[in-house]
């Protein structure tokens, strides 16, 4: 995405800092990082466990609050938003995929979309949402009958089902092997491309990084680089 078709961000990340505990065992997870996300853009985290990729990502998400510092979304400060307006947000606003599917056993993966279906304010259907992943003919069918990869496309459809403006995913593919893994970006940069949903992927695998518009590379709870893709790579030719 060139920078003149980005527009206005809509997420603004001003010098958030996070500190897990107290005294001499303080935890300084994230030390005044600054970041802007544009809309429809798909965005890489990249870097080893610790780096604090995913504490950044819970905080847009509102997942967790920042000790200091500001997080705009469209140019409201969700970092000051007590828990019923970061519930409202987390509901309307935003989709997560997270490593493991947190899929509900009992349920069909129909019924596992509908849950998210149901509270939406402007819901696709659940046979939608399950037809964007490629998952029309399995719709009936329980997580135990499904693959990982098949459960994992039930999670990612179950996030965009609301139709969110933003696709958060923490380690989409970490528990599935190479082809599935593949597989499974290749949906989730189909949704990129449908619904023009602003994408964040956090991964330790640098390959994955090839199919981003932009790279942000975290270490220590800082941003350490920030560059730009002159082409994306299809998810199909990542090869890692």
């Amino acid at each position: 995405m060139a920078a003149e078709d980005r527009g206005a961000p809509v997420f603004e990340v001003r010098g958030i800092t996070k500190v897990y505990g107290q005294g001499e065992v303080e935890v300084h997870a994230l030390r005044g990082v600054d970041l802007d996300l544009f809309r429809g853009e798909v965005v890489v985290l990249l870097g080893h466990s610790g780096s604090g990729k995913s504490t950044l990502l819970n905080i847009m998400g509102g997942l967790d609050t920042p000790t200091a510092g500001t997080v705009r979304y469209l140019g409201e400060d969700i970092a000051g938003f007590g828990e019923r307006e970061l519930t409202r947000y987390r509901r309307d606003h935003v989709g997560f995929v997270f490593q493991f599917y947190n899929l509900i056993p009992s349920l069909t993966a129909r019924e596992n979309v509908e849950l998210v279906t149901d509270i939406a304010e402007e819901p696709m259907a659940a046979d939608e949402a399950l037809g964007l992943v490629g998952l029309g003919p399995r719709v009936d069918h329980f997580p135990a009958q499904l693959s990982g990869g098949e459960q994992q496309r039930v999670a990612i459809a179950r996030a965009i089902a609301k139709r969110p403006e933003v696709l958060l995913c923490d380690e989409p593919t970490g528990a599935l092997d190479v082809g599935t893994g593949a597989a499974v970006l290749e949906v989730i940069e189909g949704v990129n491309r449908e619904l023009g949903t602003t994408t964040a992927i956090i991964t330790h695998n640098a390959v994955i990084a090839d199919m981003a518009d932009r790279v942000i590379s975290m270490a220590d709870g800082s941003i350490s680089e920030c560059r730009s893709n002159t082409e994306r790579l299809p998810a199909a030719r990542l090869v890692w």
